[in-house]
């Protein structure tokens, strides 16, 4: 079977050890399977460590862009979430392999993916860029904190409501009161956005969603806005709250600070199988009649 992909490194759920490590035998099934095709395959370091995995060579999440023609994810959206963030300066494909709750992000089922693996190898796929969002909290005049996500980026109040003035392009869109503020790619609106009543948007287009998280204001609806536009987000009126990014890295955030959002110049690519339909998947996951 000839194949463009020559290294493949594989990455399970790295975050929990308890979690790999029911996993294991899948993830060395699936090694195997691709060593018998004379495909190089490493495992990420922590995922190799945490399934006491010692067969295969490792490799750092921060060298696999320097290693690996492609990546294969098993787990949840969660773990492809920390793939692609932890991958965003590079261009090395990915595919997921579901085993988690939801599987947005991860199509391929445990079952199958010996056969979907192959078939994927075999040019059998589907390929996709999807976009990422870049933030920057400056506070003082000064950048304290920049990062990426694949998701969304999260303004959350703790116990009270947070304040924030929202601005695009330089133009004053509104002052809200609410529990905060979500701003999602296309493919984060399947995630916090759609629980807080935003709407989906399909992942070919370049626009963000801004999703407000219990608003003060009934009139205060989520809105949809070209994905080339800057965003400002200042915090006017806080007692406690936080910036995260795709629910896996946070910042505590403090009044005056402002948050500038934008389309990142990094893109993610996935490869889905041959058949994959995005309207089919929505319909699986949310249970649509």
């Amino acid at each position: 079977m000839q194949t463009q992909f020559n290294t493949i490194v594989i990455i399970g759920k790295f975050m929990r050890e308890s979690a790999v490590q029911l996993m294991r035998k899948d993830l060395v099934d699936l090694a195997q399977h691709l060593q018998a095709k004379s495909i190089q395959v490493l495992f990420e370091s922590r995922t190799a460590e945490h399934a006491q995995i010692n067969d295969f060579k490792t490799v750092s999440l921060d060298d696999i862009d320097q290693r690996a023609d492609l990546v294969i994810v098993m787990g949840g959206d969660g773990t492809m979430l920390s793939a692609a963030r932890a991958l965003k300066k590079s261009s090395v494909p990915l595919v997921g392999i579901n085993r988690g709750h939801f599987g947005f992000l991860t199509d391929l089922r445990a079952e199958e993916m010996l056969q979907s693996v192959d078939a994927i190898l075999t040019g059998e796929h589907q390929t996709e860029a999807r976009m990422m969002l870049n933030a920057s909290v400056i506070r003082g005049g000064k950048t304290i904190l920049q990062d990426h996500a694949f998701n969304d980026i999260v303004l959350k109040s703790g116990l009270r409501l947070i304040e924030l003035e929202v601005t695009i392009d330089g133009k004053f869109i509104h002052k809200q009161r609410a529990d905060g503020l979500i701003v999602s790619t296309p493919t984060g609106t399947t995630a916090y956005a759609l629980s807080a009543g935003g709407p989906i948007l399909h992942p070919g287009l370049d626009a963000i969603a801004l999703v407000p998280i219990c608003p003060h204001t009934l009139s205060n609806r989520p809105l949809t806005v070209n994905s080339h536009v800057k965003i400002e987000i200042a915090v006017v009126q806080v007692d406690h709250a936080a910036i995260s990014f795709d629910g896996q890295s946070q910042l505590d955030l403090a009044l005056g600070d402002c948050v500038r959002v934008e389309r990142a110049l990094e893109s993610v690519t996935l490869l889905h199988p041959r058949e994959y339909c995005y309207y089919e998947m929505l319909r699986n996951k949310l249970n649509w009649g």
